[in-house]
């Protein structure tokens, strides 16, 4: 009842949902907040953090339509008591929860807004960046999520300019005259972190792997040093997803072991927070089905993956894992039956499920695949045509790749000799560029041949002798990947990740169709 004493009264009421909330006891904290929330009125800054904090509460119990609403109320006070800057994080905030509902119709409106609101707003330098960090990450991350890499260049570019003048200007610690703009998003080195990331994303999905390698360093550099000061969860969140993309750069380039030693340190990571490991647990087993069909242990990948199937709920991982999933029976040959129920689900030509460009291009691949082993060649081209359309027009290489090699392929069984080389030299070029270690195999073998068939021995010696190298190098891996103790979580497909691994007596799987 003492007046003047509203700063002590609502964070106590913050502090008691927060204390509720790791005693699991959320039912009781929300009425607390709501409660909080409704008196506070009159101070903006109570009333602004208490309306962050349900919010929050909600999306972590993934009900992200009270969420929103909360995030829109939030906005329209900001806008009512003069604060445009705390309008704008209310706002950026509920666009994030609308892109993760998927909710695209809405999205695009708001994000139109808040750029217009970020670019009017006249203010302290550093927030004034920070808010707009914040709108181009969604904006890249939108872009990524739909599978278009080439369009996403221009904001990526623009959020790499942002964070760097960011990190070139110091805060001053003058503190804003409005009390409801005392807020921001995140702290300036998380940002810079997050950048990193989101251009690893960028790098892996493009086919730039190289270049991914290079950011995921300088991003775990940067994470290892804000962890010795820094306990936030969202460190070891952005370290897990950096990971999980480095794994799946490891396994094209053909450094498995590598992988499998980096999967068990997602493994590590997520013993440690059971909340990492329920929002990570579905990625963790399509990982571990990805290294499976690397090191050819086709039964493990088909558990792995029906394993992260029962898990996920996210559209896009979903039509990921189906498309690897299918790819493994494709490869098994007596599957025939659940292949069609698999591939009727990613129908790229009639209802694809999701709005994906990168997705619907590579089923179109592994239609053709399965037409090739069918032996059903037109069909076979008309996929791969399509797919190559698309990789082209968005700059897949990996899928370019990958479509040519599968071309040449087909038309080296035709015996149309003549326009092979057409093919399969850019593939191999592109590869190499990558590097794309199984895409070069495939190819040099390809070119052996063809060599061999058109009577050409020097061309045929050289490719041999490629083909020679990968094979060697790929083999070395795969040894060395299976020997690992590591190995033994491909057969892990229950409950949280195994702590202790038993050590291996070396490869137990067939070498021969590896190579």
């Amino acid at each position: 009842q003492i007046p003047q004493f509203e700063d002590v009264k609502f964070e106590a009421a913050s502090l008691l949902s927060e204390l509720y909330c790791q005693e699991n006891s959320v039912d009781t904290a929300k009425p607390l907040l709501r409660k909080a929330i409704q008196i506070s009125q009159q101070t903006p800054y109570w009333h602004c953090r208490l309306l962050f904090q349900l919010a929050q509460l909600h999306t972590l119990e993934k009900d992200l339509v009270s969420a929103c609403d909360l995030l829109g109320v939030g906005a329209e006070y900001a806008r009512v008591v003069g604060s445009e800057y705390t309008r704008a994080l209310f706002l950026l905030s509920k666009g994030m929860l609308l892109l993760m509902e998927r909710k695209l119709q809405e999205v695009h409106p708001l994000l139109t807004l808040c750029g217009q609101i970020v670019e009017n707003w006249q203010g302290n330098p550093i927030q004034k960046e920070s808010l707009r960090v914040f709108f181009l990450v969604l904006q890249v991350t939108h872009y990524l999520d739909a599978g278009q890499v080439k369009s996403v260049k221009p904001c990526l570019k623009q959020l790499q300019q942002c964070i760097q003048t960011i990190s070139t200007l110091h805060d001053d610690e003058i503190l804003p005259s409005n009390p409801a703009d005392l807020f921001h998003w995140l702290p300036k080195e998380h940002m810079c972190v997050l950048v990193y990331l989101v251009t690893v994303m960028h790098s892996m999905q493009a086919g730039y792997l190289e270049k991914a390698q290079k950011y995921t360093d300088k991003a775990l550099m940067q994470l290892e040093k804000l962890k010795m000061l820094d306990c936030s969860p969202i460190l070891s969140s952005f370290q897990v997803i950096l990971l999980e993309h480095i794994i799946m750069c490891r396994l094209v380039t053909g450094h498995k072991a590598t992988a499998l030693q980096e999967i068990s340190q997602v493994c590590q990571l997520c013993q440690q927070s059971p909340r990492l490991f329920s929002n990570h647990a579905a990625q963790l087993h399509t990982l571990l089905g990805l290294y499976c069909i690397s090191v050819n242990c086709m039964d493990n990948a088909e558990a792995q993956f029906t394993t992260a199937l029962r898990l996920t709920t996210h559209q896009e991982l979903w039509a990921f894992i189906v498309t690897n999933l299918a790819s493994v029976y494709i490869r098994e040959g007596n599957r025939h039956q659940e292949l069609y129920s698999l591939l009727e689900r990613i129908n790229p030509d009639h209802n694809f499920p999701v709005s994906s460009h990168c997705l619907r291009a590579a089923a179109f691949y592994i239609r053709g695949l399965f037409s090739f082993f069918q032996g059903r060649y037109n069909e076979a081209k008309r996929f791969l045509r399509e797919t190559l359309k698309m990789s082209n027009a968005e700059d897949l290489n990996r899928l370019t790749a990958c479509s040519l090699v599968l071309l040449g392929h087909i038309f080296y069984v035709l015996g149309n000799h003549r326009v092979i080389n057409n093919m399969v030299v850019p593939a191999m070029q592109l590869a190499s560029k990558i590097p794309d270690m199984s895409v070069q195999l495939w190819s040099s073998a390809l070119l052996r041949d063809l060599n061999k068939a058109c009577g050409n021995a020097m061309d045929a010696h050289e490719a041999a002798q490629m083909h020679q190298n990968f094979s060697q190098q790929l083999l070395q891996d795969h040894i060395e990947a299976c020997s690992l103790p590591e190995h033994n979580l491909i057969t892990w497909t229950d409950g949280p990740p195994p702590v202790q691994f038993q050590a291996q007596n070396g490869p137990t799987t067939s070498l021969a169709s590896l190579l």
